[in-house]
C-alpha cells in the first residue's frame, strides 16, 4: 500500500498533465468495503487511467507473459509488478485462472478494491467482447458489488503501429452496482456464471457505448494474426 501511495503521488499529476481525464459516476464506488470494478479494455494504459482517476488503491490481474523472467529487465519488471499486488493471469478462454481468482478473493475479504478487465484482453477493433465468466464466479462467491466502468479514448494514446505514445484526452465512467440477485449462491453453475457475466458485460456496454461482440476478443485477435 506504501509503494501503491508513493507511486500514485508522483505518476497521476504527469498522467493527469499528458493524459487529461474526464471522470463520471464517482459516487457509484463506495469509500470502504470490499468492491469489484469491471471494465472495458482498449489499451495496455487503462490500469494507469482507472490508477488515477479513481481515489481507491486497485489490485488488478495482468497477463502471465509480462511475468516473465528471462532477462534482468523482465525481473526487475516482475518484482515491480508483484509489489504493488498486481496477479497473474492466463487470459485464454477456458485456461485454469484460479490461483489469481484465489487470490483475488483475499484481497475482497480484507475489504480491497478489485479490478478486472472480463474481456481477457485488449479489444482488436475498440468493440466490445464477451466476458469470461471467471469475474462471476468472483462476485458471486464473494458476494462483493459489481461496478461497471467505461474506458474511452485510450485506445487513441498507442494506436497499431505507433511506438511515441500520443497526447490525448481520455473518459472514465463510472455506473451504479450491477443486480446479480438473481444468481446468488449459484457461483458453481456455469450457466449463471455466463448469465451474470452477461449482465455485467450488459452494463459495461451502456457506459460506452461500445457495438457488443459475442466473441471472445483473443480467438478474433488470433484470428488476425494468422491472417497476416
Amino acid at each position: 500500500m506504501l509503494l501503491y501511495g508513493a507511486a500514485k503521488t508522483v505518476i497521476a499529476p504527469v498522467t493527469r498533465t499528458l493524459w487529461p481525464i474526464s471522470v463520471e459516476g464517482l459516487h457509484h464506488i463506495p469509500e470502504r468495503g470490499p468492491v469489484i470494478l469491471a471494465a472495458n479494455h482498449l489499451s495496455l494504459f487503462d490500469p494507469l487511467i482507472l490508477g488515477v482517476a479513481l481515489p481507491r488503491e486497485i489490485i488488478f490481474i495482468a497477463k502471465r507473459e509480462l511475468f516473465a523472467e528471462n532477462t534482468l529487465a523482465r525481473r526487475l519488471f516482475t518484482r515491480a509488478l508483484r509489489a504493488i499486488g498486481q496477479l497473474p493471469v492466463d487470459r485464454r478462454p477456458g485456461q485454469g485462472s484460479q490461483d489469481a481468482m484465489d487470490h483475488s478473493l483475499d484481497v475482497l475479504a480484507q475489504g480491497g478494491v478489485f479490478g478486472i478487465f472480463p474481456e481477457g484482453s485488449r479489444s482488436p477493433d475498440g468493440r466490445l467482447y464477451r466476458g469470461q465468466t471467471g469475474l462471476a464466479w468472483l462476485a458471486l462467491t464473494a458476494k462483493a458489488p459489481v461496478i461497471p466502468v467505461a474506458l474511452a479514448g485510450t485506445d487513441r494514446i498507442r494506436p497499431r503501429g505507433r511506438r511515441i505514445p500520443a497526447l490525448r484526452r481520455v473518459g472514465v465512467r463510472v455506473g451504479p452496482p450491477v443486480d446479480l440477485s438473481a444468481w446468488a449462491g449459484e457461483s458453481g453453475k456455469a450457466r449463471s456464471r455466463r448469465a451474470a457475466t452477461d449482465a455485467i458485460m450488459a452494463a459495461i456496454g451502456e457506459l460506452s457505448g461500445q457495438e457488443r461482440v459475442a466473441r471472445y476478443a483473443s480467438s478474433v485477435k488470433a484470428e488476425l494474426e494468422r491472417g497476416r
